[in-house]
């Protein structure tokens, strides 16, 4: 059994760009940062980011290229292909690998301005509900502190 499958969250480093095929059919290309952070042996923390290209198709291309932007959260779920072809200046093979994806979920926009409509009004402006969660917030939960013991688990 073989498996080539690719799940990737991050952000678009660069705004989307759409293209059509000589058939028609419409090609999506963008790129999205990830990043890992972890600890190396003296405590530091350490970062590193990878970046990865992705290619859309279909229908999802055009909705890709009309809703994404830079610096958008997005996950991908796709295939990983790697492409060659002949360098037209002469330097020999070239080779790409990217994701071709099957599926695109949008994240939340960072716009940082101020949202218009219903939306905009229940995101920026705090409800009574969240005004009362917010005053029980200072509340401490107090779980019961009883132990188990592995004799009375049935398995």
């Amino acid at each position: 059994m073989y498996l080539n499958k690719a799940l990737i969250i991050g952000n678009l480093t660069r705004d989307p760009e759409v293209r059509s095929l000589p058939s028609g059919q419409k090609v999506c290309s963008f790129s999205v940062a990830t990043e890992r952070v972890w600890n190396d042996k003296s405590g530091a923390k350490q970062q590193a980011s990878e970046y990865h290209n992705i290619v859309v198709f279909g229908r999802q291309a055009e909705t890709c290229a009309q809703y994404l932007k830079k610096g958008q959260s997005v996950l991908i779920e796709g295939r990983i292909q790697t492409r060659s072809w002949e360098s037209q200046d002469g330097g020999g093979k070239k080779y790409k690998t990217e994701i071709v994806a099957d599926r695109v979920q949008f994240g939340p926009k960072r716009d940082g301005g101020a949202r218009s409509g219903a939306y905009g009004a229940a995101k920026n402006e705090p409800s009574d509900a969240a005004a009362d969660s917010s005053e029980k917030g200072s509340e401490e939960i107090n779980y019961p502190t009883e132990e188990v013991n592995p004799e009375d688990i049935p398995f």
